[in-house]
């Protein structure tokens, strides 16, 4: 999944506040941590819902299984947070980590970045902060937190669709999570072509071939210049760039696809779309929205909106699911 960076320039656990970060609603204060396989976001939610010593800290790198060296440098971002706020006491801690999630169990069942199995995250997290923990998967947390603040807010049954290195995505129906265990939502797996071969082993997956990394990297390697990125390759179809307009337009292809299938199987209400590709606005939407209408007949179309909460949607998810325990 993309993680965007959007707490700018923090390479330690100092203090980052990101000054666009919405307050979550009146609540109880509770402890907030989102777990990648680079960088931890971590936040201190007071009882107005706003975030208090917002920062960005490198997820401690060590060979194979992480749970042990992640549980300690929560523990000790925990007492950060508390010792510069002693006025806010927290009465939970909402985790999310990437890769397959059963959050019924706490258990991170598999992430390959970070080297865990059946690992018992929320019971190990709880134990280190002396909380109670809410545990869930990173993008889902992030699909709660745009319904219940952001993009998805109207609307009960929907996709949140994340678009940036990878592609990651949620299922919310009835306004609930769908979960399936931890294996539903990973539209960013499903096969849309032949090829080419996915890191996750299978052939043809959405990510391979309409992720904003993999835009970059096929136009690198179509022409052996290297992009700035997805949305340079973008701007270079819109300038007659043949080798960008073919990479470009079998990316939207494959994104109306995946969303056609979605529309024809789960008919949601609305897709909200964010990630880096999502900043491509009107070349992303509006195409998105004239093929899709071409593709279908009688389906209900889903509205596609963009997502709100950007970067920190995963930590406002874990703050929010935190509160529940309360």
């Amino acid at each position: 999944m993309t993680r965007p960076d959007d707490v700018t320039g923090a390479t330690d656990s100092s203090p980052r506040v990101h000054a666009s970060v919405r307050s979550i609603g009146a609540g109880a204060p509770v402890l907030a941590f989102d777990v990648g396989g680079t960088d931890i976001k971590s936040g201190l939610f007071d009882a107005d819902g706003r975030v208090l010593g917002l920062r960005r800290s490198p997820t401690p790198q060590v060979d194979g299984d992480r749970t042990d060296a992640v549980i300690e440098q929560l523990g000790l971002l925990a007492a950060e947070l508390r010792a510069e706020h002693p006025e806010v006491q927290p009465l939970a801690a909402g985790l999310v980590v990437p890769g397959i999630v059963d959050a019924d169990a706490g258990l991170g069942v598999f992430a390959s970045n970070l080297g865990w199995h059946d690992s018992p995250l929320r019971d190990l997290a709880s134990a280190r902060l002396g909380l109670p923990v809410a545990f869930d998967h990173d993008v889902r947390a992030a699909s709660w937190a745009e319904h219940r603040l952001g993009g998805a807010r109207a609307y009960e049954n929907s996709v949140v669709l994340v678009i940036g290195t990878g592609i990651a995505g949620a299922l919310l129906v009835g306004g609930e999570p769908y979960t399936a265990g931890g294996y539903a939502g990973e539209i960013g797996h499903s096969p849309v072509a032949e090829g080419p071969i996915c890191p996750c082993g299978a052939r043809g997956c959405l990510e391979a071939v309409a992720s904003a990394g993999a835009i970059a990297r096929r136009y690198r390697d179509a022409t052996g210049i290297t992009p700035d990125g997805a949305r340079d390759v973008i701007a270079r179809a819109a300038a007659g760039d043949a080798a960008a307009s073919d990479i470009w337009n079998s990316a939207l292809d494959a994104l109306t696809l995946s969303l056609a299938q979605l529309t024809a199987v789960f008919a949601p209400e609305a897709v909200v779309i964010g990630g880096g590709l999502s900043r491509a606005g009107d070349a992303l939407f509006d195409e998105l929205r004239t093929r899709l209408a071409a593709r279908l007949s009688f389906h209900r179309l889903p509205v596609l909106v963009p997502a709100e909460l950007s970067g920190n949607a995963g930590l406002m998810g874990a703050a929010l699911r935190a509160r529940e325990l309360t």
